[in-house]
């Protein structure tokens, strides 16, 4: 199909102060609540720590998942975990492209036919995925404006220079529509743009058809270009530097590691640059939040809807020497931020159990009263959300990376991470790793050497138990105690 030429206005939203007191428990009469979930693309959580609006909006008025991990750090194997609630080794999407991932192997392996929105969307609810798919969307084989099953609305970029956020074309529900290089076709503000039309559409819909928004903006992921009224923001913002920063000292790290040089003066100037853009692009995400919350309330949808905040993965910025990546099972790369606001949950709420992106689905389904398929790995976290927590729940998480094929630079590895602090990973040529994080914050001094036998023994059981387990053994295998 030709590529329809269009250009808009630039969005112009009133963000005032603040929203309604948040509500403890779903309107009567309301029906089954509504679920607004935005996944914002390589937010580590020093980031998402600087957003005030997401802090006043969602995390005091709700709960923060306070130990909340991907398994398996990068884009498309996050998202797709995050859409079928399988861990890596059992969806089979490890990388961002061929052969190990990317669309064309969730597309090709059929995944799109059991995802949340095909569940809720069977179950009654109009669904809609604006912003980021699947990397590598649209494969050839379907076309450019294949719409996976499970979506009423569908507005994804499929072409063009979409994570420059101009000149680029999306599928928009079926066809494709260019967009050019002026401040106004910048596509984070379309995205919200279009994002308050699917709100205000879905309040006119009977409360037996509540709506689930999957909302995925490009931002903050590189070259992290917000629109053009940001990009004066946080002249002279220095960039954080832990102690990890720039580790002196790192013989006992893998060998891809200590084949880094010290990052130089110029390399850290490219860093600090790169932050500034990452800052400026929370800031616009930050208002977006206000926008479509702002939304909900004018459509009087917020007291019934759950709204939930996540990122694919985390982000280095210097940490360990590692310039900029994502794909390592430290910290800054695994921890990510999860909040949810929504009926029944008491204001203020932290939890500490380890959550994982694989709960986000069938958190969804929980949420809409669906019953997840079978093949699910993840658990909803909805016994979480107030009162006394489940006796059981997951005591370590399983962390996977990239396989081999997919990237013989770093290696592969398998880990664990538990809910006590301890960081466990084997490498594929036979090095391992091991931090206590509670004696360890930055993850300097590796422990694996000399930590006790019966320690590894246990850990190395406890990992081996997962790696290649799923669904209803998973979860039972997670709730062990290895040490």
């Amino acid at each position: 199909m030709k590529a329809i030429n269009m250009s808009r206005r630039r969005l112009v939203q009133a963000l005032p102060a603040g929203l309604a007191a948040p509500a403890l428990a779903a309107p009567a009469g309301s029906g089954r609540p509504n679920i607004l979930f935005i996944l914002v693309d390589d937010m580590d959580y020093g980031i998402f720590q600087q957003m005030p609006r997401v802090k006043q909006l969602i995390t005091q008025r709700g709960v923060e998942f306070q130990n909340h991990f991907v398994s398996l750090s990068i884009c498309c194997a996050s998202r797709a975990t995050i859409l079928r609630g399988q861990f890596g080794h059992n969806h089979g999407v490890r990388d961002n492209g061929p052969p190990a991932g990317g669309f064309e192997r969730f597309y090709l392996r059929g995944l799109e036919s059991s995802t949340v929105g095909v569940w809720l969307q069977s179950a009654g609810y109009r669904t809609a995925l604006i912003g980021k798919y699947l990397n590598n969307y649209p494969h050839k084989a379907p076309g450019p404006n294949h719409i996976p099953q499970g979506w009423d609305t569908w507005l994804v970029p499929n072409g063009g220079d979409e994570y420059r956020q101009l000149n680029y074309t999306v599928n928009d529900n079926g066809q494709t529509v260019a967009y050019g290089n002026a401040p106004e076709d910048h596509f984070h503000d379309l995205l919200t743009q279009r994002a308050n039309s699917f709100l205000r559409a879905a309040a006119a819909d009977p409360p037996s058809r509540p709506f689930f928004l999957y909302l995925s903006p490009y931002l903050p992921h590189g070259p992290s270009l917000a629109p053009e009224r940001y990009l004066k923001l946080f002249r002279g913002l220095p960039l954080p530097r832990p102690p990890s920063f720039n580790e002196a000292d790192v013989s006992d790290k893998p060998r891809w590691l200590q084949r880094l040089p010290l990052l130089d003066d110029t390399v850290i100037r490219r860093i600090q640059g790169f932050y500034r853009r990452q800052r400026q692009a929370a800031q616009a995400i930050d208002d977006t939040v206000q926008s479509v919350l702002n939304t909900l309330e004018a459509t009087g949808q917020l007291d019934n809807t759950y709204i939930v905040f996540s990122s694919d993965n985390g982000y280095f910025h210097g940490e360990h020497r590692i310039p900029g990546d994502k794909r390592r099972a430290y910290e800054e790369s695994i921890r990510v931020p999860l909040l949810i606001r929504g009926p029944g949950i008491p204001a203020g709420r932290t939890v500490s159990q380890l959550s994982c992106n694989v709960d986000l689905a069938p958190t969804f389904a929980a949420m809409a009263g669906v019953t997840p398929p079978a093949f699910v790995d993840g658990r909803s976290l909805v016994p979480l959300f107030s009162g006394t927590p489940p006796t059981r729940w997951r005591q370590s998480l399983l962390l996977e990376s990239q396989t081999p094929e997919a990237n013989s630079i770093y290696q592969s590895y398998v880990g664990l991470r538990t809910v006590s602090g301890k960081s466990f990973v084997l490498w594929d040529y036979g090095f391992g790793e091991y931090y206590d994080l509670r004696t360890d914050p930055y993850q300097l001094d590796n422990q694996y050497p000399t930590m006790p036998t019966a320690l590894k023994s246990a850990l190395a059981t406890q990992l081996r138990s997962l790696e290649n387990a799923g669904g209803a053994a998973l979860r039972k295998a997670e709730e062990v105690v290895a040490g």
